[in-house]
């Protein structure tokens, strides 16, 4: 246990007790939920931290179109700092106004395809207000975010980390107790190559889930991209150079762990806080942190990448290549989720 959180446990039971009140007050007041136009499906999770919830949540929204069923995104576009909310996020527009993962989808989407708002109720309004409305709302990172009503919940989790100690902030990585698990109605565990017990995993759903089905998911990385050029290298590769690998993620040795399995050997990494935008001078003294050990790749994510100005080009002396990373195994989700949609038309 980290120093800072081993000062902040006398709160843990404090924490606890205000997450009760308010899981509660929603369970006793079900109503205080606002209802929107259109299904609303919300991909989230019960940890803090990286479990995948942009690549799942990009997977559903380009499967979900290509089955005839238009979405739109609703993010609170954290780490942005914006003066206009609710916003629309464009493809070029900058990830310190509307927050990293929203850019990242929205490049990845195009035009009129992600919302972010602080009061996501506020934000779906925003977004079935244009024309034609969406069919169909996804709501990232919304398992706490209750006053927003959502007809499906997918509950993430990791399959390198899964429930961590079982402990709630700050005495462990969950924002919740686990008992809220069977507000979802299916689990989605992620890195599901990384599940050393596929029993103990179904085994807690049982205890604390809602009996919905369980999915397995798994997230590969296919092939480099550079960052300037474009070029591409399909993966794996095993003649390629040692790399190094720098990220602002909540979980940063998951990513380390996915380029291990795309068959890339990481040399050095180096990690900054999640959502951060790496300032210049740190910016410029990655080439050389990765000649050092050796490396001769630099590798980042796709949301790290949507951060970067063209100042850190500036000053960027060596090639940068992105991860392209997939999710493979998410048909049956996909299948599942479209069919729950169809049910809600029925009259």
């Amino acid at each position: 246990m980290s120093l800072l959180r081993w000062l902040a446990a006398p709160l843990s039971p404090l924490y606890g007790a205000v997450v009760g009140l308010r899981n509660r007050t929603f369970d006793a007041h079900p109503g205080r939920a606002m209802k929107v136009e259109a299904p609303v499906v919300s991909v989230g999770n019960l940890s803090t931290g990286g479990t995948g919830k942009t690549p799942v949540t990009l997977f559903l929204a380009e499967g979900l179109a290509g089955e005839g069923w238009s979405n739109a995104i609703v993010s609170r576009g954290y780490g942005g700092s914006r003066k206009v909310d609710p916003m629309e996020v464009a493809p070029t527009s900058e990830a310190k106004l509307c927050g990293d993962e929203p850019l990242l989808m929205a490049r990845r989407l195009g035009a009129g395809r992600v919302v972010v708002a602080r009061k996501r109720v506020v934000g779906a309004r925003y977004a079935l207000a244009s024309e034609p409305p969406p069919q169909v709302l996804l709501l990232d990172d919304g398992f706490q975010h209750r006053a927003l009503h959502r007809d499906l919940d997918l509950l993430l989790l990791d399959g390198a980390r899964l429930w961590g100690n079982g402990r709630t902030l700050p005495m462990g990585d969950l924002r919740e107790p686990m008992e809220s698990a069977s507000r979802a109605h299916a689990l989605v565990v992620t890195r599901c190559g990384r599940v050393q017990d596929r029993t103990a995993v179904e085994d807690w759903w049982k205890r604390h889930g809602s009996g919905g089905p369980i999915f397995w998911v798994d997230f590969k990385v296919q092939a480099l991209r550079e960052w300037q050029s474009g070029a591409r290298i399909p993966l794996p590769r095993p003649e390629l150079h040692p790399v190094f690998a720098w990220c602002g993620l909540g979980n940063p040795e998951a990513f380390y762990a996915d380029l291990a399995s795309a068959g890339l050997k990481l040399a050095g990494t180096r990690a900054f806080p999640d959502h951060a935008i790496p300032s210049l001078r740190r910016f410029a003294m990655l080439p050389g942190a990765a000649e050092a050990c050796g490396a001769k790749l630099l590798v980042c994510t796709e949301k790290d990448a949507v951060k970067l100005r063209p100042e850190h080009a500036a000053v960027l002396t060596s090639p940068l290549w992105i991860a392209e990373q997939g999710l493979v195994g998410g048909e049956p989700l996909l299948a599942w989720v479209k069919g729950r949609l169809e049910a809600l038309r029925v009259p």
